[in-house]
């Protein structure tokens, strides 16, 4: 996610001395973030609030299970510090005042109206946070925003703190933070690199420096890079959309190595073995999700066709179309080997999750795959290791608003065997990559199923060798 660091400078140009952080905005970044902030820096009191009640009681909750974000190693780090220098908290406006240090970190989706619709980013929770540190505030402070945001956003901000509290001079920076989920504990306890963006002047310089501070108690300062504002903030969008572009590069082949009998997993080892390409991101699968891939690209797409550089938007949309159809085919293989074999109309879907170790659901390819067989009469009986059925039902909901039609399409079950051992099921779907489905007892599954048994494999995690053997016929992506 995108941090802006807004910084008020002293009268005497000194650096302000942070003892006490607040974050508004308690979610899948805030939290984990704050979280670290605390742990590498004891002697700053770290407070994280959100209007959400339910949100707050769960990170507040005696049960570490219970936190509302779902991250490998969170919940340690939350219980090392809880109590100690990280809170949660509702009271906003007595957390501002207190703090020297604000980070904003509230969501920024995609517009659904007006200009930039289907675009552009929607910075109403970024202005309406903003608005609320100038109104509250009564002496110097440091805004981190921490959300995703366009090129030159800061400027906005900045007009918004001036217009609201004039008697105050703000110093802006830029900060991305490069979170990927499953791994978001680790990438902020062990960053590639931090990036920090500002202006070129004496306050400007010394707000860097501030920033530089909180960052360098565990960084190492040769991974600390600074530039501009606006390389700054690009930065973000850009890094997102070559990930995203890798990602859909390989899924485009992976459809070719079906049509020519090639074999994705052997293209994919071979090209990474190219020191100038590398292995990372070149796993097929059913589609990214996640909350910054697609709103990142559209984004940028946004900017683009905005200044009139229509062939470069067209190229980075492109990679969306991509996705949406890798998507579409892998539910349409399901649908078509129904029809041909005459099979029944139930299917075990595995993960809802976009991708393994997170119980973030955002853009999830299980979602529109789902949605997809759902409109063709296909009843899902669904498992997730750390979705909840509430938010499997909200997801679908947000996508066709036919909550009866969901509810009787679709069947929650809270364990894998429960699911899976469904007689008159014919297909297992798996949408994410979790780690379990490897372990799972598959001669019993096949046991259970109705015959002949198959396994869509959206994600390659299973050995086909080993599948076939059992008896099923086994489907994966690009092979």
């Amino acid at each position: 996610m995108l941090i802006t660091c807004i910084i008020k400078t002293n009268k005497n140009n000194m650096n302000i001395q942070i003892k006490n952080i607040c974050c508004i905005g308690a979610g899948y970044v805030g939290g984990p973030t704050m979280a670290v902030i605390a742990q590498k820096n004891p002697s700053i009191n770290v407070t994280v609030v959100d209007i959400n009640e339910k949100r707050i009681a769960a990170w507040n909750s005696n049960n570490l299970n219970e936190l509302p974000i779902y991250e490998p190693g969170l919940s340690d780090v939350v219980k090392e510090v809880r109590g100690k220098n990280l809170f949660f908290s509702t009271d906003v406006n007595s957390a501002i005042i207190n703090s020297e240090m604000i980070f904003i970190s509230v969501n920024t989706p995609t517009k659904t109206s007006g200009e930039g619709k289907g675009f552009a980013a929607d910075l109403k929770y970024v202005e309406l946070c903003a608005k609320q540190i100038a109104e509250v505030s009564k002496s110097d402070k440091i805004v981190v925003e921490k959300s995703t945001v366009p090129v030159r956003t800061s400027e906005k901000i900045k007009e918004i703190l001036k217009s609201k509290n004039n008697d105050i001079d703000f110093q802006i920076l830029s900060n991305p933070e490069f979170l990927a989920e499953g791994t978001a504990m680790r990438d902020l306890q062990i960053p590639d690199r931090v990036i920090i963006g500002g202006d070129n002047t004496k306050k400007g310089n010394q707000a860097i420096k501030s920033l530089v501070e909180i960052y360098s108690s565990w960084v190492p300062i040769k991974n600390i890079l600074t530039t501009n504002l606006w390389s700054s903030e690009l930065s973000k969008l850009t890094a997102n959309a070559f990930l995203a572009q890798r990602i859909s590069s390989i899924n485009s082949l992976s459809e070719l190595c079906e049509e020519t009998g090639a074999d994705i997993e052997e293209v994919s080892r071979a090209i990474g073995m190219d020191s100038r390409i590398g292995s990372s991101f070149l796993k097929t699968s059913v589609g990214f999700g996640g909350s910054c891939f697609q709103k990142d690209i559209l984004n940028l797409v946004y900017i683009a066709r905005s200044i009139g550089l229509e062939k470069v938007a067209n190229y980075w949309e492109q990679i969306l179309i991509i996705n949406a159809h890798q998507r579409d085919r892998f539910a349409n293989k399901i649908l078509s080997l129904i029809k041909s074999k005459s099979l029944n109309r139930n299917i075990c879907i595995l993960g809802w999750a976009f991708k393994k170790d997170t119980n973030d659901t955002r853009e999830s390819a299980a979602i529109y795959v789902s949605d997809y067989l759902i409109r063709s009469n296909i009843n899902l009986n669904v498992y997730d290791p750390k979705v909840k059925r509430s938010q499997i039902y909200f997801d679908l909901n947000y996508i066709n608003k036919n909550d009866a039609k969901n509810k009787r399409r679709v069947l929650v079950y809270d364990r894998h065997i429960d699911c899976l051992e469904i007689e008159k099921t014919n297909i297992i779907a798996i949408l994410t990559e979790w780690d379990e489905f490897k372990e799972y007892d598959w001669g019993k599954i096949y046991d259970k199923m109705s015959k002949p048994a198959y396994v869509f494999d959206g994600r390659n995690v299973l050995e086909k060798e080993e599948l076939e053997s059992i008896g099923f016929n086994y489907i994966g992506l690009g092979r």
